[in-house]
């Protein structure tokens, strides 16, 4: 049993969250003002130039301004909960953080690794995009001579028609610019972005001045009476007015609208280089996603003014419109503000891409030296260059449109996610963001025995904590009438299980939804009856979740109407994951299989996962190589290869522990604190990072390997475990120049 409540831990092993005022490795630059252009500029791409004409055409009609709304208060859900994320963990990471700190680290790998491929997807994408926008603008010159001097034969879509050599330098300088400074390419992103809105600001207006209302009372007979090779007769146009195809392709074309509002969440990965992360992220956020409605309702209401839906152009609609309103050169205006929009997609692509990939290294799930920083720009260099390189070498090359959908299930998984850990943490006892005796504290592991007591993280007037009994007895009474106006661990276990089973019914009736849809609407009885049981189910967890004691912590920003929203925003995207086709959740599950292999190698010695892909949490093996069984196994290997260590504590116990000549500090403090010895409980801390080791009458800290101390191979090397407490000590300018070790009667000593 003892070893089945271990095992159990490490699948839900959390990452501790680092409080104190230590200062970031990354520059502190960023205003909210530069927040807000990131944002826009990565949401505000190429997108708003063409997506309206295909709405309009296809699916919606003028009505899209309606599909726009609703796109954007689906967003503003999975917004809010960035927002509130970024008020509580002001750490680099976004929704691969969020999800370590909160649901543990199968899904925080799940998480980073999808959006690294969304992010690497996105950018090449963006920058054929941007390739092709221009050869379009000189009249297919570049496109031509490419495929008469270097084109590929044909590889079944895989390979591109012929090497993309624009896209690659274009990428290359990007990456070399966020490899400068992030103050450099924010500025950057500013200038493009203001530019791409003074364009659309131009479109907006001039739609207006040069647009009819009667383009949104149009009748069938007006468009039976206007057929041509433009309006085909086997084409379904609907039935005019302002919603030709009704409510459902409203509907339909908010689904395709979401994606326009993708992007926002690159601000959530600048935690560590806003002036006031806190602050600044939910405004940027908020703001951000406000800006981006304006403008793509806006330009919608414009192009369905200017000329009639069903003769958009959906591949170039604005230069048409313009051209059918007889002012033929403001496509020049049109075609510098498409190239702005997509300069500022491509960076709003790039820029999150290496933050997350510096986190998940930092963290160990991928390889170490990603994690390495520039120490004069301050920018995680080497992971910049590397995900640039392979971003480049992808628009290079391939033809990115069979993988553009896996872009969405990343993006849309994130989301889940991250609404998911929002409604979990605000109904937990505790804090995330401060602590009352601890500089290192840790969401508290809802399987802990811990006869301590727990209380309120405090009210909104910050009143003094409330002590409250950490654990209840758990009652069925309970799920209704929970026994503490204040968050317990039991309260928190019910809602952490009731949001589990709460996504696994929102699976399922969306699965029923997207297969089985039409035998739905047509009332099948039996998928009737299984829709209803689905939602009946869905609202009983919803109800428990609600009346669970939520937590008063005071932060700057708190997602409204809980547990409303969470709960809206997790289906929407889950509905939209469903819409994918079955081909892309078989690259999803090979991009998974890969991430496996991958991390296991990143791993090394230390830790062996194997991960059963698939969107379900299907589950995840840990075997820590601090266990005996591969201990032993270590033992036979060449002598060279493995360090021997015997830590003492205060009170003389002693344990022997077999380590890679590789590990480091760090990690020799994480994995004891992971596989803490049974019987030691009483001398447990609460972060393995103020576990220290002292050698020879000296600190080891972070990065100091084993193998740089040059210890006897073969040989049994002592070292003590101790705990510190780090405290700034001034120098003579003001300035922490040095750390102070206290001795702290709650942690280890010698």
């Amino acid at each position: 049993m003892a070893k089945l409540a271990v095992f159990g831990k490490m699948l839900v092993r959390r990452r501790m969250l680092d409080t104190s005022e230590e200062e970031s490795r990354f520059a502190r630059c960023l205003t909210t003002l530069d927040l807000i252009a990131l944002g826009v500029g990565a949401t505000l791409g190429a997108g708003v130039y063409v997506l309206a004409g295909e709405v309009a055409r296809e699916k919606a009609g003028p009505a899209i301004v309606l599909s726009f709304l609703i796109a954007a208060l689906s967003s503003v859900l999975a917004g809010l909960c960035y927002a509130e994320f970024g008020a509580r963990v002001p750490k680099t990471g976004s929704a691969y953080l969020y999800s370590y700190v909160t649901v543990g680290e199968i899904w925080a790998f799940i998480t980073g690794w999808n959006l690294i491929l969304s992010y690497v997807i996105g950018t090449a994408s963006v920058a054929r995009a941007w390739s092709s926008t221009f050869d379009n603008l000189v009249e297919q010159k570049i496109s031509t001579f490419f495929n008469e001097s270097m084109s590929i034969p044909d590889t079944g879509k895989v390979l591109a028609k012929y090497p993309d050599l624009f896209a690659l330098i274009l990428i290359l300088l990007l990456t070399g610019l966020l490899a400068f400074g992030v103050s450099e390419s924010a500025l950057v992103n500013k200038i493009f972005t203001v530019i791409n809105l003074v364009v659309l600001g131009f479109v907006i207006i001039s739609g207006f001045v040069k647009g009819d209302t009667a383009n949104w009372k149009l009748t069938l007979e007006d468009i039976e009476n206007n057929r041509s090779a433009l309006v085909p007769k086997d084409v379904n146009f609907g039935t005019g007015g302002f919603a030709p195809f009704g409510f459902s392709g409203i509907l339909s074309g908010a689904a395709t609208c979401f994606y326009a509002f993708v992007g926002f969440d690159c601000i959530a990965t600048t935690s560590e280089e806003a002036k006031n992360p806190q602050r600044s992220i939910p405004i940027g956020i908020v703001a951000s996603l406000l800006i981006c409605f304006v403008a793509y309702f806006g330009v919608s209401a414009a192009l369905t003014l200017m000329m009639p839906y069903y003769i958009l152009d959906t591949k170039s609609p604005l230069p048409e419109a313009f051209k059918y309103v007889h002012w033929g050169p403001a496509r020049y205006i049109v075609a510098v503000g498409s190239l702005c929009a997509l300069s500022t997609s491509l960076l709003g692509s790039m820029f999150p891409m290496p933050r997350v990939i510096f986190a998940m290294a930092e963290d160990g799930l991928l390889f170490r030296f990603l994690s390495r920083m520039h120490k004069k720009t301050k920018t995680p260099v080497l992971a910049t260059i590397v995900s640039g390189v392979v971003a480049a070498l992808m628009a290079f090359l391939f033809d990115l449109d069979a993988l553009v959908d896996l872009m969405s299930i990343g993006t849309l998984l994130a989301y889940t996610l991250v609404a998911v850990c929002v409604l979990i943490l605000r109904y937990q006892p505790g804090s995330l963001s401060s602590s009352t005796d601890k500089n290192m504290v840790e969401l508290e592991r809802l399987t802990d025995k811990d006869p301590m007591t727990d209380g309120d993280s405090g009210d909104e007037n910050g009143q003094a904590l409330e002590k409250k009994p950490l654990r209840s007895t758990f009652s069925p009474q309970l799920l209704l009438l929970p026994s503490s106006p204040s968050p317990t661990k039991t309260s928190g276990l019910i809602v952490y299980a009731t949001t589990a089973i709460t996504c696994v019914l929102f699976t399922l009736l969306c699965i029923v939804l997207a297969v089985w849809g039409p035998g739905v609407i047509n009332g099948q009885p039996v998928l009737v009856t299984l829709v209803v049981i689905l939602i009946v189910l869905s609202f009983i967890c919803v109800l428990i979740i609600w009346r669970q004691p939520q937590s008063k912590e005071n932060i700057s920003f708190k997602v409204p109407l809980l547990p409303t929203l969470p709960l809206v925003s997790i289906f929407v995207n889950i509905y939209l994951m469903m819409q994918l086709d079955g081909a892309t959740w078989i690259r999803f599950t090979v991009w998974m299989v890969i991430g496996g292999a991958k991390q296991r190698k990143a791993s090394g010695k230390r830790t062996y996962r194997v991960f059963v892909p698939g969107f379900a949490p299907l589950g995840r093996i840990v075997v820590s190589c601090l266990s005996s069984s591969l201990t032993r196994a270590m033992t036979a290997q060449r002598e060279s290869d493995t360090v021997n260590l015997r830590l003492i504590l205060v009170s003389g116990k002693t344990q022997d522990f077999t380590f890679s000549p590789n590990d480091s500090a760090t990690d020799i403090a994480r994995h004891v604190f992971e596989t803490w010895p049974a019987g030691w409980e009483e001398e447990q801390v609460s972060s393995p990072s103020i576990l220290r080791l002292i050698f020879q009458g000296r600190f080891l800290h972070g990065n100091v390997t084993l193998g740089a101390l040059k210890l006897p191979p073969g040989r049994t090397t002592v070292m003590h475990l101790v705990a510190r407490e780090t405290l700034p000590e001034p120098n003579s300018h003001g300035q922490r120049n040095r750390e102070k070790t206290t001795e702290s009667s709650c942690c280890l000593l010698l």
